[in-house]
């Protein structure tokens, strides 16, 4: 095909990503010189688990295709298992270790969209979320999309990865999204137990969750008062402000509750 098969999941980017071959083409964002030199020197500290860069031009970019599977909503089952989630933690990890021994360029105008409002040195994803990862197996093998990566901690990339595949949701949410049947304190310990998270910095780690939502709560916003109309959309049809509210009070709520459970025994099924 002259085109090109589209490739789902995903917002801003809807129907604007094309698989060719070996090669997905998708539109590039301002920064994409910068994100294709760190993907290859991430390659090069051996991390094989994001695409390697193929092309740049104009206003597009060609990576390498990763076989495997990406959920997408409604999510099936083998996405929800722990042992699925238990491999996201150790996929973030190990990108972790690849991307600290490569140096953040200061000179890049990073995105701030999703980023650590502290800054870090360590360049994060910031947007982990279900449809941005590749699996094969049953496991996490590989994560795409680095359009919003920007300097910041591990911890926070850990939070933001958290809130979509714990996931961090109120009662009300998750029943909507078909996920109340898991049980997020738990999850949240398994991810963090996959990902190695000292012990020291576990109990910091739900006023991070909070912040990353606030941080999260705002991206939207600016879409919505943009009239992005993927974003409009959702947002309306997924509660609006109400949903942001009530899933804001209940992580407060929570906070106490998770933060014990970071600190009991490995979240074992």
């Amino acid at each position: 095909m002259a085109r090109g098969e589209p490739l789902g999941g995903g917002m801003a980017n809807a129907g604007s990503v094309l698989r060719r071959g070996d090669v997905v083409v998708r539109p590039a964002p301002a920064h994409a010189a910068a994100i294709h030199a760190f993907l290859r020197r991430l390659r090069r500290q051996g991390f094989d688990g994001a695409p390697l860069p193929r092309r740049l031009r104009g206003g597009s970019e060609q990576l390498e295709f990763i076989a495997g599977e990406v959920a997408v909503a409604p999510y099936p089952p083998w996405s929800l298992t722990d042992d699925a989630l238990a491999s996201v933690g150790a996929l973030l990890r190990r990108f972790h270790d690849a991307a600290g021994q490569v140096p953040v360029d200061a000179a890049v105008r990073w995105p701030r969209d999703l980023a650590d409002p502290q800054g870090g040195e360590l360049l994060c994803h910031n947007d982990v979320c279900i449809e941005n990862v590749v699996f094969a197996g049953g496991r996490a093998t590989a994560v795409l999309d680095f359009d919003f990566a920007a300097p910041g901690r591990p911890a926070w990339d850990l939070a933001m990865t958290a809130r979509y595949w714990v996931p961090m949701l109120d009662p009300r949410s998750a029943e909507v999204s078909g996920r109340a049947h898991l049980d997020p304190v738990r999850r949240l310990r398994l991810l963090v137990d996959a990902y190695g998270l000292p012990a020291e910095d576990r109990p910091e780690l739900m006023a991070m969750v909070e912040l990353a939502v606030e941080v999260a709560r705002g991206f939207v916003a600016a879409r919505v008062a943009a009239g992005e109309r993927a974003f409009v959309r959702a947002h309306h049809e997924h509660g609006g402000w109400e949903r942001w509210d009530r899933l804001q009070a209940w992580l407060a709520a929570s906070r106490d509750r998770f933060t014990d459970g970071l600190r009991e025994g490995p979240a074992t099924a």
